[in-house]
């Protein structure tokens, strides 16, 4: 029997330099897990810990023949012109439609000469692991003059998990030093749909080394349905778009995408719902005792010293919220759906130790 061929030397130094991001992050959703640890909870679980819109798009009439068939040119044309005027950037030659964000990452990772990646923090953490995965060498930064330099330059905005904001002209100064420079700057906007639209650097993206990332599954609900965009200059965009090959995403998902950017009363009227139901939280929150940090129109974030404490008392209530490792005051809530599951909140908020 012959010995499989060894890993070739740079690829072994890769993956080992790699390691210590191989292991996947803890992140809100996994109901399986609360599950087990809650076995006693009541049903259905109310999961409060992804910062998704609990009243999904209603979707569009799917057909067997959708799922049956490879996903048509036309379609995907319909889905990113559709999404180039709902995120304003200027053309859907700067759109790129993928199955997730996640994936989206990684594959600007990997295009990026490897160098420093500088990431504004706190902040999501998957995009300093997939960075390291492609071998850059990964910082904190606390300002935004911090990642002037960096081969590849990250901000979420607004920021998961504490709903900072930064201003577009100071995101556009910064994309200037990058280009003065030679690097990339990475906006990660998953929570602009409903936040400020104005602030949203997508349509400056020719104007500089600029990828923005927007997330279809928040603010329409549909987190399954694994629909997300890079929208960046014309040839930025198009590496990345033969990365990820002729059918990117699924034919069901370019149906439903084009029916959801295509809706404009249903989405002005979920940004008004959002609005209303974010500040009923923070006001159910406040009446709970708990800290206001941040938020979004999705989420609220809280410090509490009892952090722990009521993530167990909810859990027990069937009500998952999302903790944060590296500051365990910290409990992030999203926006109950029902008012059954207002109820369920508030009961379980109030409901003694």
């Amino acid at each position: 029997m012959t010995s499989p061929d060894p890993i070739p030397p740079k690829l072994s130094a890769d993956l080992n330099a790699a390691s210590s991001a191989d292991t996947p992050l803890r992140h809100g959703g996994n109901l399986g897990a609360a599950r087990v640890r809650f076995p006693n909870a009541p049903e259905p679980i109310v999961d409060l810990s992804t910062g998704v819109n609990p009243h999904p798009y209603p979707i569009a009439d799917v057909t067997r023949e959708d799922f049956a068939h490879l996903p048509e040119p036309a379609a995907h044309a319909r889905l990113t012109q559709l999404a180039a005027a709902f995120y304003g950037a200027p053309s859907a030659d700067n759109v790129v439609a993928a199955p997730g964000s996640q994936i989206l990452m990684a594959l600007i990772a990997d295009l990026t000469p490897q160098g420093r990646a500088g990431i504004l923090g706190p902040t999501y953490a998957e995009h300093a692991r997939m960075a390291a995965l492609a071998g850059h060498e990964v910082t904190t930064a606390g300002t935004l003059a911090e990642l002037c330099g960096a081969s590849m330059a990250v901000v979420v905005n607004p920021n998961n998990p504490d709903g900072r904001l930064i201003a577009r002209d100071d995101l556009l100064s910064l994309a200037a030093h990058q280009k003065a420079q030679g690097g990339l700057l990475v906006v990660d906007e998953a929570f602009m749909e409903a936040g400020p639209q104005g602030e949203s650097v997508s349509g400056s993206v020719d104007s500089g080394p600029i990828i923005v990332l927007r997330s279809f599954g928040k603010f329409f609900g549909l987190a399954g349905l694994r629909l997300s965009f890079a929208v960046a200059g014309r040839d930025l965009a198009r590496h990345l778009r033969a990365r990820l090959g002729p059918w990117p995403v699924s034919g069901p998902a370019l149906l439903i995408g084009s029916a959801a950017f295509a809706d404009r009363p249903w989405i002005d009227s979920t940004r008004t719902e959002l609005s209303a139901a974010s500040e009923r939280l923070e006001a159910l929150l406040g009446d709970a005792g708990l800290e206001l940090v941040g938020q979004t129109d999705l989420f609220c974030l809280v410090r509490s010293m009892c952090a722990q404490e009521i993530f167990e008392r909810l859990g027990e209530a069937g009500i998952c919220v999302r903790q944060f490792d590296e500051n365990q005051q910290l409990l992030r809530f999203g926006l109950p759906g029902t008012e059954m599951e207002w109820q369920r909140v508030k009961d379980a908020l109030v409901a003694p130790a």
